[in-house]
């Protein structure tokens, strides 16, 4: 099942962090792309993605950058290891991303989106603390809004492509399926070595329970078709 859509809100306004969100994360990711050389891309990336053993360690960043090490924690929400992942990562939030902005207001959904992220980070450290392989991508942010859709849109109908064309199912079953899967993926990834690469499965389960824990926190509203 690969999500293509959902029923949106209608007549409260476009959603403008959203939107600001998706732009922020494809200029990032153009940067990445001017790296004159592979070699500087990947300076670039361990520089500003999560490296859990820095975290471990209390190490700074190279000192070509004069900032924290946990500064990563935010900068690291911004890239992303390719169009897939960039353009897998937007889809998601933007089929999901507007109707928890609207439910929330834009200053109270970006500081939700910004927490989640956070948490994702962390969890990816806390379950990787011995690894070099730095972290990047929104997707623990983007799980975090997933968690929250899940509590307030459990019954909207999520359009989905499947072998037979398009069906329209419960967004619970589409979630619940998507945490199963990365519950799973997740326990298989504790088991490797901490140098397992890859996806960051640990930080997509922090980013989606911090999500559900946060989301009646920061909603300001009740929203259309949301549970009483």
């Amino acid at each position: 099942m690969f999500p293509i859509g959902d029923e949106g809100e209608r007549g409260r306004g476009a959603a403008l962090v959203t939107i600001a969100l998706i732009v922020a994360n494809v200029l990032a990711f153009l940067v990445e792309l001017g790296q004159p050389s592979e070699a500087a891309l990947n300076s670039f990336i361990q520089a500003w993605g999560v490296v859990p053993h820095e975290y471990s360690a209390r190490q700074d960043l190279p000192p070509l950058i004069p900032l924290p090490f946990w500064i990563t924690l935010f900068t690291s929400m911004f890239l992303h290891g390719g169009w897939m992942h960039l353009g897998g990562n937007m889809l998601y939030l933007w089929i999901f991303g507007d109707n928890i902005e609207r439910a929330m207001g834009a200053v109270r959904y970006l500081v939700f989106y910004t927490v989640c992220g956070l948490a994702a980070g962390l969890a990816q450290i806390v379950f990787s603390s011995g690894s070099n392989v730095p972290s990047i991508g929104a997707s623990g942010a983007i799980s975090g809004v997933l968690g929250g859709y899940l509590l307030m849109f459990p019954q909207n109908r999520v359009r989905v492509l499947t072998r037979g064309g398009v069906a329209s199912v419960p967004a619970i079953f589409v979630l619940g399926f998507w945490i199963v899967i990365q519950f799973v993926n997740g326990l298989g990834s504790i088991a490797n070595t901490t140098e397992t690469g890859g996806v960051a499965y640990m930080a997509h389960i922090g980013g989606f329970v911090a999500g559900m824990a946060l989301v009646k926190l920061f909603a300001s509203r009740r929203p259309l078709g949301a549970p009483a």
